[in-house]
């Protein structure tokens, strides 16, 4: 197995989408050397009126808790991208450096999408980490260029262990009966052919390295068979 500097994988459930049955969730990955790498920080604390569909859990810095952990415990935040519930409690973590893709960065500036959590996202130049593309961020953690449910969304392939490969496509791939070489109906999706390119790459990508697990984004069905902290994947 190829050497990997990430050594565990704990996944949080922190809000829903009631109507819908949709989990939010967040990932949290620990290395060898002691780093605590956040993917995705889940709803605001207070959700806005026009975001009215979501509903809070037990959000991710209780979890984190759980396990003893406090914000600023957290060296990085992954960030797939700055969509409400992914990005709504991004200030929390104070001491961390923000990776995201530069294209989705640049693109939020000016997109009235993100604006309702702006002063979550929009953090100082000097925390954030532009990528460009496909980035190994660390040995046996590489962030996977995904546009298509937005620009310069990002996806995340992470080697354990024990586990093997595990693929986390976020929003790329939010449910697993999309995640198929069938063509799919994109009318009414603006990026219908970025999504289905991503899709295509992500199938690619879990064959070529053999992944162990591939996780969907918000797929009621899997989550509720899934490990969640306080367990993790090693």
């Amino acid at each position: 197995m190829n050497q990997t500097a990430v050594q565990r994988l704990y996944l949080m459930q922190v809000g829903v989408m009631p109507e819908y049955r949709i989990p939010i969730v967040c990932a949290l990955m620990q290395t060898q050397d002691g780093r605590n790498i956040l993917i995705d920080t889940g709803l605001p604390e207070v959700i806005p009126e026009e975001a009215s569909e979501f509903e809070n859990g037990q959000d991710a810095v209780e979890q984190l808790a759980l396990i003893g952990l406090s914000p600023d415990d957290i060296d990085v935040v992954v960030s797939t991208h700055y969509d409400i519930d992914h990005a709504g409690q991004h200030a929390a973590f104070t001491r961390a450096q923000y990776v995201v893709q530069r294209a989705h960065h640049l693109d939020a500036a000016s997109n009235p999408r993100y604006a309702a959590i702006r002063p979550q996202w929009d953090q100082p130049a000097e925390r954030l980490q532009l990528v460009d593309g496909d980035t190994e961020l660390l040995p046996g953690l590489t962030l996977v260029e995904t546009s298509g449910h937005v620009p310069g969304h990002q996806s995340v392939l992470v080697r354990l262990p024990r586990t093997g490969t595990v693929l986390l496509t976020i929003d790329a791939v939010p449910f697993a009966s999309g995640f198929t070489r069938d063509p799919q109906d994109g009318a009414g999706t603006p990026d219908a052919e970025a999504i289905r390119a991503s899709t295509i790459k992500l199938l690619d990508l879990a064959e070529r390295e053999r992944a162990a697990l591939v996780i969907f984004g918000h797929d009621e069905a899997q989550w509720n068979g899934l490990k969640l902290l306080p367990e993790y994947y090693d």
